[in-house]
């Protein structure tokens, strides 16, 4: 599926910069960049869900959190 990707001139250096520290073009760093940071998200959420089965209190500690950082 063709798609294009409009990116500010920062964004577009540091692709390139991740292009060239890679080796590759940019449309394969930023299809690297894509699938890496999925598959870190799921792994997190992962190990999350396994915490909060293992670690009594740990779904409460992060409720917490979560309501502390609204104020």
């Amino acid at each position: 599926m063709a798609m294009t990707l409009r990116l500010s001139p920062e964004q577009d250096h540091a692709l390139t910069l991740l292009a060239s520290a890679s080796g590759t073009s940019k449309h394969e760093a930023a299809v690297r960049a894509i699938v890496q940071a999925a598959a870190r998200t799921l792994a997190d959420a992962q190990v999350q869900a396994t915490a909060r089965e293992l670690l009594p209190g740990r779904k409460q500690l992060e409720d917490e959190i979560r309501r502390a950082r609204r104020f």
